[in-house]
Parts: C-alpha cells; sequence; structure tokens
C-alpha cells in the first residue's frame, strides 16, 4: 500500500471532508482517505501510487484546491 499525505486549503467543517472524502474516493485504487479539517491535510492510502494530479482534479471537483 502506498499513503500520501496532501495539504488543502479552504476546509472549514464536516461537510467539506465529506466532500473531499467523495471525491477523492473515486480515483481508482484508493481504500482509505483521513481528512483533518483543522490541519487541512489529506491522507490517502491506496493500492499503488496515486498522481498528484489526479488528486488535484478531486479536490478541485469538491470545490477546495491543494496547497502549493
Amino acid at each position: 500500500m502506498n499513503t500520501t499525505t496532501f495539504d488543502v486549503t479552504g476546509m472549514t467543517c464536516g461537510c467539506c471532508a465529506g466532500k473531499v472524502r467523495d471525491h477523492v474516493g473515486a480515483i481508482a485504487g484508493v481504500r482509505t482517505i483521513d481528512v483533518d479539517v483543522t490541519a487541512g491535510l489529506v491522507t490517502i492510502t491506496a493500492t499503488r501510487p496515486v498522481p498528484r494530479d489526479a488528486v488535484a482534479e478531486a479536490v478541485e471537483k469538491a470545490g477546495f484546491r491543494l496547497a502549493e
């Protein structure tokens, strides 16, 4: 398994976390997603490496952005 953590900007509540979980969870190979709204972190565990571009696209569809 591959685990990667991403900084996400703009999340403020549990609803935000749910949106991110739903969109990131649709990426092929993703098994678990931990969203820490307070820290602005999303940790993904997947069966293979997940490209940053795929995560960025999913996070943007949820209404947020990956930090640079």
